[in-house]
């Protein structure tokens, strides 16, 4: 049964009869910004994240927020209850976990990380009519899916991120292009976002090559690009980049011959080692565009409260996925109700057009007593726009050392 959230006042002995009869003996009461007593939200979501497959080494940057997130909405007098599956990179691993979580009745699923992975289950968990946030699908074929309303993510869709990754190598000179992605949503939608925006700059799209994204020989790839007689090279893989980058090097169209660009995919997923375990230069002068990981919009303490709760994980869409939990936990105060279908309605509403606020307890406080928020984030101002994701975003250009490091080059806001 749902649980709703009310100011008690004259009514309290009221309401406890009916959270009686509802079972809710555990029920407790906090005290909202007006004084008054409100009943805490009692409710269950789940995530479907990568604990095993080629994202696996970027979990804890996307669980351990949740697991912060969950911690300051039960010490702020709710009680959350968030189960944890695993996706992989599978979209069959993916189908099982959301089966799972859509059994055991959540009322929100946080997830999944990849595009293509989400893409496997989107279908199932909007039609099951629960909400769903990713805090890291880029793909832009999110923005006009049909899913009912129940689609939501943090993260800002790539077609924002192409027009970045386009200008930084228009302004960077280059007049004839080679753009090389990986055979799936994220790949295909960046790069088509990529090569329009290039196109649009007047730059020459000489070559747009799609490889397998499971592949592990990248030499005809390579040769077709070293044959086109580029000057810049951009490709969008995941952690198959690492043998794509040694093709190229081969084929004598490394970054030392010519200007290789690429984006957060590559970024997430290879390190020097990956590519030339004893040449940390290997990567030097590549560049590549990134949603920023602390763009300067975001929640100014997050960085730091997420370094102390969890000292060695990675940054990557960390403020995102933290994002995700916090504005579902305010949909739900917002809604009164724990209702999925409640909880959606919300989403929306509670990242723009009201009173600004930052932080969980802050927020629900405000909500509690009568007051509509505009929740701004840890990942930005987010301003949801009707499809369910940020109207904007911030982006870091970053260009990679001689040990193999990343030197921040600018901060790039769009649109």
């Amino acid at each position: 049964m749902n649980t709703k959230l009310r100011h008690l006042g004259a009514l309290l002995v009221v309401l406890a009869l009916v959270a009686a009869a509802c079972g809710d003996d555990d029920a407790t009461t906090t005290t909202g910004a007006d004084g008054g007593e409100a009943a805490p939200f009692t409710a269950t979501f789940g995530y479907v994240l990568p604990q095993t497959g080629g994202l696996a080494a970027i979990a804890d940057a996307l669980i351990k927020p949740l697991e912060m997130a969950n911690q300051e909405i039960n010490d702020a007098g709710d009680s959350l209850t968030l189960i944890p599956t695993d996706s992989g990179t599978d979209g069959a691993i993916a189908t099982t976990a959301v089966e799972g979580l859509l059994n055991q009745n959540v009322s929100a699923i946080i997830g999944p990380a990849a595009t293509g992975v989400a893409l496997a289950v989107i279908d199932r968990i909007t039609g099951a009519s629960v909400p769903m946030c990713s805090p890291s699908n880029t793909g832009a074929i999110f923005t006009t899916y049909a899913d009912n309303g129940f689609y939501f993510r943090t993260a800002p869709p790539d077609n924002l991120q192409g027009k970045v990754h386009a200008d930084m190598i228009t302004a960077d000179g280059a007049t004839r292009v080679a753009v090389a992605y990986r055979s799936d949503e994220y790949g295909r939608g960046l790069a088509e976002s990529i090569r329009d925006n290039l196109v649009a700059n007047g730059v020459e799209v000489a070559e747009f090559i799609e490889f397998d994204k499971d592949g592990t020989s990248f030499d005809a790839e390579a040769a077709q690009i070293a044959a086109a007689g580029v000057d810049a090279i951009s490709f969008i893989p995941f952690a198959e980049g690492a043998a794509f980058l040694q093709a190229l090097i081969e084929a004598g169209v490394g970054p030392d011959a010519v200007a290789i660009y690429t984006a957060d995919g590559f970024v997430d997923n290879v390190n020097a080692d990956d590519v030339d375990p004893d040449d940390p230069s290997v990567l030097e002068g590549i560049r590549a565009t990134y949603p920023s990981v602390a763009p300067p919009s975001g929640e100014p303490t997050f960085p730091d409260r997420f370094a102390a709760f969890a000292p060695d994980a990675p940054l990557v869409f960390s403020a995102h996925s933290y994002d995700c939990l916090i504005v579902f936990a305010l949909a739900t105060v917002a809604a009164g109700s724990t209702d999925p279908a409640d909880i959606q309605a919300q989403v929306n509403g509670v990242t723009k057009d009201g009173t600004k606020c930052s932080r969980y307890a802050e927020c629900r406080d405000l909500l509690l007593a009568g007051t509509d928020i505009d929740y701004d984030g840890a990942s930005g101002t987010l301003d949801f726009v009707d499809a369910g994701e940020p109207g904007a975003g911030t982006y870091t250009l970053l260009t990679y050392d001689a040990e193999g490091g990343q030197t921040v080059d600018d901060t790039v806001d769009v649109p």
